[in-house]
């Protein structure tokens, strides 16, 4: 069997408040190969600090522990800072959710690519520039040479969001964590940037963990899909299986989402139960 890209185990983010330890991601397990991984929930469910947790962007009081969590078989559980850096970007980069606030305002988007790739690649600035271009191609950016002069307030939210893919793929990860990368955009432009990840994705041989509260989203364009309920995983299935999850929180989530086939006078509201929370109830197996 080939090493997995990413192996997780009993992953925990901790942080200590006056009221005791509180544990924000509560023993996630999960490995990662060349494929679309869905992480859906609600929000505080624990998505965005497990990718956090992996790229080492967790900051004290924060504490990050797990049995295991290895980067194709070598163990990246909280390495020394400078050793994290040269990861972050040559072989794990993240989207966040909003490129307002992740992209730097006072930088043009060309500056911002290049920066990105000459950090990690190396290499001249007419080397950084010519990938640079490449890579606002890939994302099908139409004239980027037009764009690699534009400030971030410039551009649309949608181009935004293009922009910041094409940044952190220009050098070659072969993982990509991608939190809520849509979840601002319109559905045209959100399918658009759906079909550049996946495009990018299946031509590069990448793993992608795609971080979303959009169960029927996560279905149509992911391979398997972690539920995740108060920090932990309480569910694993292949995508298309979803819509017929076993665990009655995701079954929960289905039903409190409106569907044009079946419609409702009133979607019903979710009951948690402190079983899912307490852990008293395992997560169940992958089918």
């Amino acid at each position: 069997m080939s090493t997995p890209l990413l192996s997780v185990k009993n992953l925990c983010v901790t942080f200590a408040s006056r009221r005791g330890d509180f544990q924000a991601v509560r023993g996630v397990s999960f490995e990662l190969g060349r494929e679309r991984l869905g992480v859906v929930g609600e929000s505080g469910s624990g998505k965005s600090m497990t990718g956090r947790a992996i790229l080492g962007l967790v900051r004290p009081p924060g504490r990050v522990t797990a049995d295991r969590m290895e980067l194709e078989g070598q163990s990246i559980l909280n390495l020394p800072e400078r050793r994290m850096r040269k990861l972050r970007g040559s072989r794990i980069s993240m989207v966040m959710q909003d490129p307002k606030f992740s992209l730097n305002p006072v930088m043009t988007v060309g500056d911002q690519i290049m920066e990105s790739y000459r950090l990690h690649a190396g290499g001249g600035r007419a080397a950084a520039r010519k990938k640079a271009l490449e890579m606002l191609n890939a994302v099908r950016i139409r004239d980027p040479e037009r764009v690699m002069d534009t400030y971030p307030h410039e551009v649309s939210g949608g181009m935004g969001q293009r922009i910041m893919i094409a940044m952190m793929l220009a050098p070659d990860p072969q993982i990509l964590i991608a939190d809520e990368p849509t979840s601002a955009l319109d559905v045209s432009v959100r399918g658009e940037v759906l079909n550049i990840m996946d495009g990018l994705v299946r031509d590069r041989g990448m793993g992608l963990i795609f971080i979303s509260h959009d169960l029927n989203l996560v279905a149509r364009f992911c391979d398997r899909v972690l539920i995740m309920y108060a920090g932990r995983v309480v569910e694993s299935l292949p995508a298309r299986d979803l819509h017929n999850a076993r665990h009655p929180y995701t079954q929960g989530l289905l039903r409190s989402q409106p569907r044009l086939d079946t419609p409702v006078e009133r979607l019903p509201v979710l009951q948690r139960e402190e079983s899912w929370r307490s852990g008293e109830l395992d997560p169940l197996p992958e089918t």
